[in-house]
């Protein structure tokens, strides 16, 4: 990774916990000052406290006003130079138990996240003629898994809205992309394990056995892979690579 600017500012949501939360203190690391939203706040307060973040902006991903004025908040003390759009939900159910509620709820904070945050930061990030935009999807955005069928359409629009936006912006200086993990060590992933052993009756072992074969290394990708991969995407070096899905999974993809 090279050329990441130490004046910048990066904005990560989902910054509480998990991917974000890596994300978050590997821009830190990096120089970068850091805040990160979601809707917990004694979980972004102790990210923090951590030292892994600068500050804290609470909002709702899946509502506009809400994020548009955790946006405000924060730009108010520097503007936005990186938006990392990584916060998400995963339900999981067979297609013909997937209610329209259950669509909704997927497409809401998956893919109108990442809508509603982009076009919160955009119009500075233009008039700058600078900026950085990675959505945290998914490999589940690049191909098909049984039984998450709203969680993947919502994965595949984003990947969609990068790479139709990246065409968009390709002469403003904002590069917009997407980065795609496969299954990854987090406390979402638990909440697979748990579905798992819950409707097959196998072992928390057995559980992440069978998700760890859909990576061809045979593993769980780390979050820190994750944010690796955001890092550098965040650099001036990277500054050709626009409207890609880079997939994080172990030559799954």
């Amino acid at each position: 990774m090279s050329g990441l600017s130490r004046s910048s500012h990066a904005l990560v949501t989902g910054g509480g916990r998990g991917i974000g939360r890596e994300i978050a203190a590997a821009l830190s690391r990096a120089g970068t000052t850091v805040t990160v939203l979601g809707r917990n706040r004694a979980a972004l307060d102790d990210v923090v406290a951590q030292g892994l973040a600068h500050a804290a902006v609470v909002a709702d991903v899946a509502d506009q006003a809400s994020v548009n004025a955790a946006v405000a908040e924060a730009a108010a003390r520097q503007p936005v130079d990186i938006l990392v759009a990584n916060a998400g939900a995963a339900e999981s159910a067979p297609f013909a138990r997937s209610d329209a509620a259950l669509f909704r709820r997927m497409m809401d904070v998956n893919f109108f996240g990442v809508v509603h945050a982009t076009q919160a930061v955009l119009p500075s990030m233009k008039a700058r003629g600078h900026g950085r935009i990675v959505a945290v999807a998914s490999t589940a955005g690049l191909r098909g898994y049984a039984y998450v069928s709203a969680y993947a359409a919502a994965k595949h629009a984003v990947v969609g809205l990068v790479r139709s936006l990246a065409l968009e912006l390709a002469t403003t200086g904002v590069t917009v992309n997407a980065v795609c993990p496969g299954f990854t060590e987090t406390d979402l992933l638990e909440g697979s394990i748990d579905t798992i052993k819950r409707k097959t009756g196998r072992s928390r072992e057995q559980a992440l056995a069978e998700l760890a074969k859909h990576n061809p290394q045979g593993r769980l990708v780390t979050p820190a892979e994750v944010a690796d991969t955001v890092l550098w995407l965040c650099g001036d070096g990277a500054s050709a690579i626009t409207g890609q899905a880079i997939a994080v999974a172990g030559g799954e993809i």
